[in-house]
């Protein structure tokens, strides 16, 4: 079965596929979640075997929706697939779009729904090693800093969201 996700096609949302979305650089609908623990963010380090970013570090988790899929339906759902995080709920923060090219040919444009969930470093994490190579807490400054210091170490999107949306994600902890 071929991964279809929510694509805007001449202006009418339609189901594509995964890949064609990417190569063809079309906006389409997506998800991310960052998990906090007071100050700090949990990241997650993406798997090797990903088909874009391998091996860089990204927020909590992140992912296209299905089709006709809810949007906190869906981060409630990645949070499970991907590191085994069960019983927090996120809530909705904010809508941010960005484009970023994410290297092979490949673009995201994505309309986001941001999600943030509360919890401690205590949080079980079950990471699925297909989408998950190393997991880490950080301060938020710290990430913020470490971003604009290596940037090569972290996918194009989460230096984004901190270089242009982080008062809209994070609230107090990212004074405008």
């Amino acid at each position: 079965m071929t991964d279809m996700i929510p694509a805007w096609v001449d202006g009418t949302l339609t189901p594509v596929e995964k890949l064609a979305v990417h190569r063809q650089g079309l906006r389409h609908k997506a998800v991310s979640v960052f998990v906090m623990a007071g100050t700090k963010v949990l990241i997650q380090q993406r798997a090797m075997g990903k088909y874009h970013t391998p091996g860089l570090w990204a927020n909590t988790c992140c992912t296209h929706p299905a089709w006709d899929e809810d949007s906190a339906v869906c981060a409630i759902r990645r949070l499970e697939e991907e590191l085994g995080i069960t019983g927090i709920y996120p809530s909705f923060r904010d809508t941010v779009e960005y484009r970023a090219e994410v290297g092979g040919g490949l673009t995201e444009h994505e309309v986001v729904d941001v999600f943030v969930a509360q919890a401690t470093e205590a949080l079980p994490l079950r990471p699925n090693p297909a989408e998950v190579m190393a997991t880490r807490w950080v301060d938020f400054h710290d990430l913020a800093a470490q971003c604009l210091r290596r940037p090569f170490e972290f996918t194009p999107w989460l230096r984004i969201y901190l270089a242009e949306h982080k008062a809209r994600i994070f609230g107090a902890l990212a004074p405008v």
